[in-house]
């Protein structure tokens, strides 16, 4: 059951890529855009996870600290992706994202939970690795380095933070309670940043249909993380993580077929060498 959850949440988050994409070249991706993207998301996902929860909110310090840090955590990564996009096409970057999001939480379960070492993780691991070197052009453009860095280091956080939250002993809320506190820090956090910002006068007249795709970039993207969260109770991070970076990149790609930016040779086949690791990671040893 808990595998096929993690499965519907790859789906999700390549939906929720390919939607931020579309919101990017609508709207730009400077900074105020960025904010004003998780500001707007974040509400709309709110009002789904209150819906999801019957309209009721548990409460805890640690739980508090944790979607306050989450939110941070996802105000920095939404800037740097939108950075990130405006250089390279949703594919690579998505081995970007996804990459980080499977190696921080892999070493994590590793170190500090306990979980085995596995010959079929090691192999996963070093084979998903092999597919993002695969992309990796001769003479390619730097600019934009630390946003590529960001979008890695701050999405495998993400997944960090999650296990951190589902793991601990303390007393805490649901992973719904959870998710719907950092939605509320991250909608005060980035209204903030809009409202007081000397250059709000210069963003992008929002429409409806941007308004419509920020909904559903945030909803899918809040929902497909509370699967995570809640399927980390049962799944080892180290297995559930590698499993979510080889999806997501195949889902992306695919997607990738039906816009502007088709994907190269190149990422294909990294996709498929990510595809290999990922069956990899199911074998006996």
């Amino acid at each position: 059951m808990y595998y096929g959850l993690i499965i519907l949440s790859v789906v999700m988050f390549g939906a929720c890529f390919a939607f931020q994409d579309v919101y990017r070249k609508r709207q730009g991706s400077g900074f105020l855009v960025s904010m004003r993207f998780s500001a707007v998301s974040s509400f709309m996902s709110l009002l789904a996870l209150l819906i999801i929860n019957k309209l009721s909110l548990g409460c805890t310090g640690f739980t508090l600290l944790m979607a306050f840090l989450t939110a941070l955590n996802s105000l920095a990564f939404s800037f740097c992706s939108f950075k990130a996009l405006g250089s390279i096409n949703l594919s690579l970057y998505s081995l970007f994202s996804m990459l980080g999001g499977m190696a921080l939480p892999f070493l994590q379960g590793i170190l500090f939970y306990g979980e085995p070492l596995t010959g079929a993780k090691v192999i996963c691991f070093v084979i998903i690795c092999v597919a993002l070197l695969v992309t990796v052009e001769k003479g390619e453009k730097k600019n934009g380095t630390i946003y590529y860095v960001g979008v890695f280091v701050l999405n495998g956080m993400s997944g960090v933070l999650s296990k951190i939250f589902a793991s601990a002993e303390l007393a805490k809320a649901s992973a719904t309670d959870y998710s719907i506190w950092s939605c509320i820090f991250t909608v005060v956090l980035a209204g903030l940043v809009v409202l007081f910002s000397k250059r709000k006068a210069e963003l992008p007249k929002l429409t409806l249909p941007t308004l419509g795709i920020s909904a559903l970039s945030g909803i899918t993207n809040r929902v497909a993380n509370l699967i995570l969260v809640i399927a980390l109770t049962h799944v080892d991070a180290s297995v559930q993580y590698p499993m979510v970076t080889g999806g997501v990149m195949i889902v992306s790609t695919l997607i990738c077929f039906f816009g502007d930016n088709k994907p190269s040779k190149k990422e294909v086949l990294s996709v498929a060498i990510a595809f290999i690791g990922m069956l990899v990671l199911f074998l006996p040893f």
